[in-house]
């Protein structure tokens, strides 16, 4: 079994992934661009059971655009974000694929809030469902 691990970019937080993530996408909400600090953000799904965490973190709780509650956890030191977990999706740890620092990761499967995406952003790739 594959195991992949993300860290924020002090090194002192680190999170193993069991497996292949269950979904990978790219989201273009208002509020990914601002934690992501991009256009978009792309974050890769596991189940709770195969995440596991090594190091100190910070968490904080928003409510987002659909009315759900999501949950960020980033490092207290170099303040990167590296996961978060939803009301939406119980059960699921989502990552910050970045955090990875991997080239090679799995391309997402969907495209969502397109509504919002820059006019400039272009998801292409074989497979992607996009969403409004």
């Amino acid at each position: 079994m594959v195991a992949r691990l993300a860290s924020c970019r002090c090194g002192q937080l680190t999170v193993t992934c069991e497996g292949e993530p269950v979904r990978v996408s790219v989201c273009h909400c208002l509020n990914c661009q601002r934690r992501s600090g991009s256009a978009f953000a792309v974050q890769a799904r596991w189940p709770d059971a195969q995440v596991s965490v090594s190091g100190t973190f910070k968490e904080w709780t928003a409510i987002s655009d659909s009315g759900n509650r999501a949950t960020f956890h980033f490092c207290p030191d170099c303040g990167s974000t590296l996961w978060y977990t939803a009301e939406a999706m119980p059960g699921l740890t989502a990552l910050a694929v970045g955090a990875f620092a991997d080239p090679a990761f799995p391309s997402p499967e969907y495209s969502v809030y397109e509504g919002r995406k820059h006019a400039w952003v272009a998801i292409l790739g074989e497979g992607i469902d996009h969403f409004v």
